[in-house]
């Protein structure tokens, strides 16, 4: 879950944005809230006396997944060289080609001119990774 693009001669690394276990955690605890509401919404309105399980089932699928995912999402970092931004296994984003930055909850999408989406997870400062790669692809702070 780390860049293994090889950098090219002359290029060097100038920042990493690595993924943050306790938002990773955070992310995951509203996730959870928002399932059990859901499911206990679905079984009231089918009327079954058991509301309550609703949550109980919420609960244990975003656990389940949160504690499957965890290892992998926690171990995650890309890496920003003063030519490309670089992702997880060999993805590589030229910072020139670069068109938008935007912030999606935890995380950070580039999306690229050919229209091709990356998102950067579970970022502590969402906003000073976004500032970071806007101004190192040209962006300034718009987008």
């Amino acid at each position: 879950m780390t860049p293994t693009t090889p950098l090219a001669d002359g290029e060097r690394v100038v920042a990493s944005f690595g993924s943050d276990r306790a938002t990773y955690w955070r992310d995951h605890a509203w996730l959870a809230v928002a399932a059990m509401a859901l499911g206990m919404a679905i079984l009231w309105a089918l009327g079954n006396p058991h509301v309550w399980t609703g949550a109980v089932g919420g609960l244990a699928a975003v656990a389940v997944r949160a504690g499957y995912l965890a290892s992998d999402e926690a171990a995650a970092r890309w890496d920003m060289t003063d030519r490309r931004l670089l992702g997880p296994g060999v993805r590589a984003v030229p910072l020139s080609e670069i068109a938008t930055v935007r912030t999606l909850g935890s995380a950070v999408q580039v999306v690229t001119h050919s229209g091709d989406k990356h998102l950067l997870k579970y970022q502590p400062d969402k906003e000073a990774t976004a500032a970071r790669i806007r101004a190192a692809s040209g962006m300034g702070q718009t987008a």
